[in-house]
């Protein structure tokens, strides 16, 4: 089985984001970059089956050359080799784009990525990839075990979970608990340098989308403290500060 798993490069969830030309381009000094969390379970599972049916593993990352930092510990973690797609990420549909046109290429039997990025959070990537390919897209998947050419998936629904199973070839969107995360030990690491990484050109996609600007959260405001005998001034508040009632 050959597995595709598309990984995100995304700041740490530590970090401050700032923007600069007024506000319409990300500003990445002083920002650590990791491995999407939600790439990261996918990761691990491939990872496992790897481990238990043979398969082969195959990173692939649409982004710049800064990206090969994160390429590379995907690499140390135990996938067999790395695409990456010269180019930046703008949106899902270019991203999507990119993916199922290498999918399409290398004839993956499973495709597997996070729920969604942390950075943009659209979640749409895989249904996207899986539309373009005309193959079953399931997500957000919580557990994944392939039986020969069966997969048989727990994902989470509203107020609880729903079992699904459907043929390979498909594309998974994953999340906790499908696996555990894996740290890349002294060995992967020094194994990771030589393992191969091939850059390829984008394909062109005009995506019809134009990033207008970006805009932070408002700060903070100032705790107010009412007191326990004071409820009417509490549901005042509430009713005419924020809104609630």
């Amino acid at each position: 089985m050959k597995i595709l798993v598309c990984i995100s490069h995304v700041p740490d969830t530590t970090s401050k984001i700032n923007f600069t030309e007024n506000n319409t381009k990300f500003d990445p000094n002083g920002v650590q970059f990791i491995i999407g969390p939600y790439d990261d379970y996918a990761l691990a599972r491939a990872i496992e089956l790897k481990e238990s049916t043979g398969s082969t593993v195959t990173v692939l990352n649409v982004g710049t050359a800064e990206t090969e930092p994160t390429i590379r510990k995907a690499l140390a973690i135990g996938a067999d080799d790395a695409i990456r797609v010269n180019a930046e990420p703008t949106d899902s549909f270019f991203v999507a784009s990119q993916i199922a046109e290498h999918a399409k290429a290398g004839g993956y039997d499973l495709i597997l990525m996070g729920r969604e990025s942390i950075d943009y959070n659209s979640g749409a990537v895989h249904g996207i990839v899986g539309e373009m390919l005309g193959i079953p897209s399931v997500s957000p998947v919580m557990k994944l075990e392939v039986d020969g050419t069966k997969v048989k998936m727990a994902r989470e629904i509203e107020g609880g979970k729903e079992y699904v199973e459907a043929t390979l070839p498909l594309v998974a969107g994953c999340q906790e608990p499908i696996a555990e995360w894996k740290i890349p030990n002294m060995r992967g690491i020094m194994s990771a340098k030589t393992k191969p990484l091939k850059v390829v050109d984008a394909k062109a996609i005009d995506s019809g989308i134009k990033l207008q600007k970006f805009e932070l959260p408002p700060p903070k405001g100032a705790v107010k403290m009412i007191s326990a005998d004071n409820v009417g001034e509490l549901v005042t508040l509430l009713k005419n500060e924020a809104k609630v009632l």
